[in-house]
């Protein structure tokens, strides 16, 4: 039988059904979210704003935190534009000070509602750990910025390594994790960036470690 997907719509109003019901349950619950936070997010309240009925949104979600995760997804990605400074130390302060502020933003406090209505449930909190909870948008943020400095000259082409490019995110969402504060201050993430991410990307340079541990000459006639 045809999916029965959209009951909830208003009289004469067309059939909605596959990606385009899915795109409106999940600008709904976006929505939501940033009006109401984790606890206003119900399926009831979902079906109401995208104008369909509970069912089709359980048939693409089990549960309202499954839905949470994916729409916040949906809210992080679109915060993950990729700043292009020329400058490979900029771009990387730009994308942290970004992150910085959206989590002790609003989106924040969806982000750790969420990951404590995920409990244990490890797939939907992996999602949102991902790295800046933004996913593959974040991570191909990080990896643009290193793709550019490698293209500019500025690093080798050993640096463009997702681990690489996970590693300033994730020293910034240890600060929150250790140190609760509401914002990191910028020295912080200043210090992250020149202490830590450009001497790893500049380490991965295979002719700088070859300077700083030349080979021993061989002896004459073989020797």
């Amino acid at each position: 039988m045809p999916e029965c997907t959209d009951t909830g719509r208003e009289a004469g109003a067309p059939r909605r059904r596959g990606a385009v019901l899915e795109e409106a349950i999940l600008r709904a619950a976006a929505e939501i979210l940033r009006e109401s936070g984790v606890p206003g997010l119900t399926m009831e309240a979902v079906a109401r704003r995208a104008g369909t009925n509970k069912n089709a949104i359980y048939r693409r979600w089990p549960n309202r935190v499954a839905l949470g995760v994916a729409a916040y997804r949906r809210l992080a990605a679109a915060e993950a534009a990729v700043p292009d400074t020329g400058s490979l130390r900029e771009d990387a302060l730009e994308l942290l000070r970004r992150a910085n502020s959206t989590w002790s933003s609003p989106y924040g406090e969806i982000l750790r509602g969420l990951i404590a209505a995920a409990g244990s449930t490890r797939e939907l909190v992996a999602e949102l750990r991902d790295p800046a909870a933004g996913g593959d948008a974040h991570q191909a943020a990080w990896l643009t910025v290193l793709g550019r400095a490698v293209a500019r000259g500025e690093a080798a082409p050993e640096a463009l390594h997702p681990r690489v490019a996970s590693a300033p995110t994730a020293l910034l969402r240890n600060e929150y994790v250790t140190r609760g504060a509401p914002a990191v201050p910028d020295a912080t993430l200043t210090e992250i960036v020149d202490e830590v991410f450009l001497p790893l990307v500049h380490g991965r340079n295979p002719v700088g470690s070859r300077d700083r541990h030349p080979r021993r000459s061989r002896p004459q006639g073989g020797q």
